[in-house]
């Protein structure tokens, strides 16, 4: 876990208690100081990168008091970001600052530290990892608790003067942890690229290739090194209905408690002190070396295709007073094989554009048709049910599915679109339908523009599965001078576990198979995504848009580092998508869509948007410069795989800001102009004659 350099550590000499023995050393388990040529080799001859694990590190009635201290005195903070959750406790470093009658409860913690940070100790230390001296002044550790459900995801550890990263484990001692039970550090190894100038450039494999499970009274280490010691937490796995261990003594023994940080290089006035060394050391940082070259050997890289605007509709064929193109009879024929005829209605479509309008997000329910949502879940659920590869390497050999890299950025299976664009034929796969065939049409270009009321010049489309207890993307800010649009398809066959959700696409089909059912009727409830239970919350999965606590930060793809905290409702499930109720025009006498906005004005706590996992719905979302976007990992306690599409578009904005849009400025006659009927007059009648709406019925439930 990163903190900020400037926050985690303390620069004045401490008020340290004499330690026990000469520099603490009785402390640690006998003859083990002097056993540091022997750990040296084997630490020079591990792999994927140099680290040491030491069995027994210290007397074990001191580390047992040190953790009865723990339990009955310290309390700790729920932390979540997109790169970690946790429970954490200060920085121990303050315990000097701490009353006399608070310190008398932890006198253990406080020898323990004392030795951690003893000169005997880090020159044992220094001995095996061959880092050089280590500051003794500049102490910097917390203890993290890991309950189940909790991770820390990939990442290397650089930041500020670091120099050799440890964790001691205080694990329940009296019970020895199962591997089964998740907990793991695991190390990644790296990848070597050279660029065309030849610079060597190292990437982590998106497999790890080193378990080290946790265990009471056992040190892990190893030398900070950017680029290359790159590692994790595994999730702790809550117990598995069906255990045959006793639940509560299975579920009290899942608590990975550890005491983690750092060794620092020497600061002013200790030996070993370089003027100027923590400044280089900054700048070889994996950050700096993430904003380089190195993007090029990402997967998946951008597939940006400006659309062909010679199939574009002439200009007597656009709306008066707009730049928006009618939607023709041709291109409701093709929308309809793939999406619900409620979203093509005039009243439905012109509620759509005023919310997105007002809000710059929506989120629209049961957005693809009853048979083709029926055909795509079908083809989710038979993908999900089918055991994958083991490796990157053989998922990737095996099928259509990429697996997205560097996993300290994020890590999920893609797929991309095929190149066989057709509208109107079908490409087999209902995924590659939707990348290939729907999502790149003019038809559907011309569908969200008059829904969002943008203008749109190019378009990015990535079919993505976030597979439990592995995936995730990590918060990334976006770059680009102008705003784009984003959708997010979300096709979460198992959204939330709920029963009325797992039966959404039969309840479509079903209504679609009734003779004489209006087309934008929706007489269902529609807040289908509902509030999870509390056994259901907190799996992970969500999708969300944070503002950046800097404005100026517009780097688009170097991963997290310290982390974007995230608000508890949205870390246990709770923030659902809120129904937002669109503005319909006076002529509507008909119940409106399922149309939700993500947030209200209420809420303040950065989260701009978000989309928990769930089937067959659309978010809309005008990003600007700035705006973080992560999918937090996927718990493997969760009831299946998250499955979306996510699409970005490029708008083309006037001079003066805006996009053309209607309704953008101008006088009153071009208002009322902007708000004629969107669609052409041959379509329109289509759906206000009861042969046409029987017509296209049929062409639904063929």
């Amino acid at each position: 876990m990163k903190r900020k350099a400037e926050d985690d550590s303390t620069e004045e000499p401490l008020k340290k208690k004499p330690s026990r023995g000469l520099n603490g050393s009785s402390n640690f388990r006998d003859g083990l100081l002097q056993q540091a040529g022997e750990y040296h080799d084997q630490y020079l001859t591990s792999e994927p990168y140099q680290h040491g694990v030491i069995q027994g590190l210290l007397d074990s009635k001191l580390l047992r008091n040190v953790r009865t201290e723990i339990q009955d005195n310290l309390s700790f903070t729920p932390k979540e970001t997109d790169i970690y959750k946790i429970h954490q406790s200060g920085d121990l470093a303050n315990l000097d600052g701490l009353e006399d009658s608070s310190l008398k409860k932890l006198p253990s913690l406080l020898t323990l530290r004392d030795a951690l940070y003893s000169p005997a100790f880090r020159d044992f230390l220094s001995t095996i990892t061959g880092s050089g001296p280590l500051s003794g002044k500049k102490t910097d550790m917390a203890i993290n608790v890991y309950t189940p459900g909790c991770h820390l995801l990939c990442h290397d550890d650089v930041i500020g003067s670091r120099r050799v990263s440890y964790i001691l484990y205080l694990t329940d001692p009296d019970r020895s942890w199962k591997p089964e039970w998740g907990g793991a550090l695991r190390l990644y190894p790296t990848i070597v690229h050279r660029d065309k100038d030849g610079k060597e450039i190292k990437a982590p494999s998106p497999d790890y290739s080193v378990s080290i499970p946790p265990a009471f009274n056992q040190l892990s280490f190893f030398a900070v090194q950017p680029g290359e010691s790159f590692h994790d937490v595994e999730e702790v796995y809550a117990r598995q209905k069906g255990s045959e261990e006793a639940d509560d003594e299975d579920d009290e023994a899942r608590v990975r408690m550890a005491i983690s940080g750092w060794y620092h290089i020497p600061q002013q006035g200790e030996d070993g002190f370089v003027e100027g060394l923590e400044e280089s050391l900054a700048e070889r940082s994996s950050l700096q070396q993430l904003q380089g070259s190195g993007d090029q050997y990402d997967k998946p890289l951008p597939a940006v295709r400006p659309y062909d605007n010679t199939d574009s509709g002439s200009e007597e064929g656009k709306v008066d007073g707009t730049d928006e193109e009618p939607l023709t009879e041709e291109d409701l024929d093709f929308l309809l094989k793939y999406m619900a005829p409620t979203y093509l209605t005039p009243d439905t479509l012109e509620s759509v554009s005023e919310t997105f309008g007002d809000e710059c997000s929506i989120c629209l329910e049961k957005f693809l048709s009853a048979k083709f949502s029926a055909s795509l879940k079908d083809n989710v659920e038979k993908q999900e049910s089918e055991t994958l590869p083991s490796t990157s390497e053989e998922i990737e050999k095996a099928g259509p599915w990429g697996v997205s890299r560097p996993p300290h950025k994020h890590r999920f299976l893609y797929q991309q679109a095929s190149g066989a664009e057709a509208a109107g034929s079908s490409i087999g796969s209902p995924i590659q339908d939707l990348l290939s065939c729907l999502l790149p049409s003019q038809a559907f270009r011309k569908w969200l523009q008059l829904a969002t009321g943008l203008t749109l010049s190019s378009h990015d489309f990535l079919a993505r599965r976030f597979r439990r207890g592995k995936d995730y993307s990590l918060a990334t800010g976006y770059a680009g001078d102008e705003s784009q649009l984003e959708i997010i398809l979300s096709i979460t066959p198992t959204s939330g576990g709920s029963e009325d959700e797992d039966s959404a696409v039969k309840e479509d089909a079903s209504e679609a198979k009734q003779p004489g059912t209006p087309l934008e009727s929706n007489d269902k409830n529609p807040q289908k995504n509902e509030v999870p239970s509390t056994e259901e919350a907190g799996f992970g999965g969500y999708m969300a848009y944070m503002a950046s606590d800097d404005a100026n930060d517009t780097s688009s793809n170097h991963g997290s580092n310290d982390g974007v905290e995230v608000p508890l409702d949205l870390s246990t499930g709770g923030r659902a998508s809120k129904p937002s109720a669109p503005k319909p025009k006076a002529k509507a006498n008909k119940a409106d869509p399922a149309v939700y906005q993500a947030a209200t004005d209420e809420e303040d706590d950065g989260v701009l948007f978000s989309m928990q996992p769930n089937w067959n719905t659309l978010g809309l979302v005008l990003r600007d410069k700035g705006v973080m976007r992560f999918t937090k990992y996927v718990s493997r306690q969760a009831k299946g795989d998250r499955w979306d599409v996510l699409g970005e578009f490029g708008v083309i904005f006037g001079d003066d800001g805006n996009d053309g849009a209607s309704g953008s400025g101008g006088d009153k006659e071009e208002d009322e102009a902007a708000e004629q009927p969107v669609f052409s007059q041959q379509a329109d009648l289509g759906f206000q004659h009861e042969e046409s709406e029987t017509e296209i019925e049929s062409t639904e439930s063929d």
